[in-house]
């Protein structure tokens, strides 16, 4: 019998692709509201995702690269505070507008946890008040019973402290767990716990270096939508859809 009793999801590119046509765009919404002339293009978002954390991106441009206006040191730690406020207000009328959809095959797969009684956790350094705006509003449907968001956690991934508060919260071992993520930071944070991987790659983790994952595919697949496409695993006559029950004989 599987020990698997938890799966542990990332939440930005995980659960919706959110980084380029969510993020990114409020981040820009953001700079024109503030004053700033600042845009953060495709290509130099994912520079910026290299860096966990929107504050932290935030500080990294000003820091790099400078604002559109001159700032020091004390005005910029105020003024991320309060456009990363903004920002996340943003972010959140876009998920709750409907217009950034779920990934291929997340709903069935997280359907399918449920119906074999695994408990379902996400486990982000996305604003708490976005993550609530999923599991509470997009995934209404779908028992959470952990959520851990923001700076619940004093280190970001690729440190492993919010999935070692994860796993402490539901009292479960590392072996009894497993992690979706999608990214290098990602995938580094969930191993250093300890913790099996799967991977679901997007466009702007794709060509990361996530092959740390047990397995990596380009999505979970839907039966009646986009198919998954494997790049590394061994699950016996795969058919471009992931389902709960192989990975739990793979995992556990």
């Amino acid at each position: 019998m599987s020990k698997i009793k938890a799966v542990f999801f990332d939440q930005d590119g995980v659960i919706i692709d959110t980084e380029r046509d969510g993020h990114r765009v409020s981040f820009n919404m953001t700079f024109k509201e503030f004053g700033f002339t600042d845009e953060w293009s495709v290509e130099y978002y994912h520079e910026l995702l290299q860096i966990a954390g929107g504050k932290e991106r935030m500080k990294h441009h000003w820091k790099t690269k400078g604002f559109s206006k001159p700032l020091t040191e004390e005005e910029i730690d105020n003024l991320v505070k309060e456009m990363h406020k903004r920002k996340t207000a943003l972010f959140v009328e876009l998920i709750e507008s409907g217009k950034l959809a779920l990934r291929p095959g997340l709903h069935r797969f997280m359907k399918e946890l449920m119906d074999a009684g695994i408990k379902i956790g996400v486990c982000t350094t996305s604003n708490e008040q976005a993550a609530k705006a999923i599991t509470e509003g997009v995934l209404k449907d779908i028992k959470f019973d952990v959520v851990l968001a923001g700076d619940v956690v004093k280190n970001k991934k690729p440190d492993p402290e919010i999935y070692n508060l994860g796993l402490s919260t539901l009292g479960l071992t590392p072996d009894e767990a497993f992690v979706v993520e999608d990214s290098k930071n990602g995938v580094k944070a969930a191993k250093a716990a300890g913790m099996k991987v799967i991977v679901t790659t997007n466009g702007y983790t794709e060509k990361e270096d996530v092959e740390a994952g047990d397995v990596i595919v380009s999505c979970l697949g839907d039966p009646d939508g986009e198919k998954a496409k494997m790049r590394k695993g061994d699950i016996p006559n795969f058919d471009g859809i992931v389902h709960v029950k192989q990975l739990m004989e793979l995992f556990g």
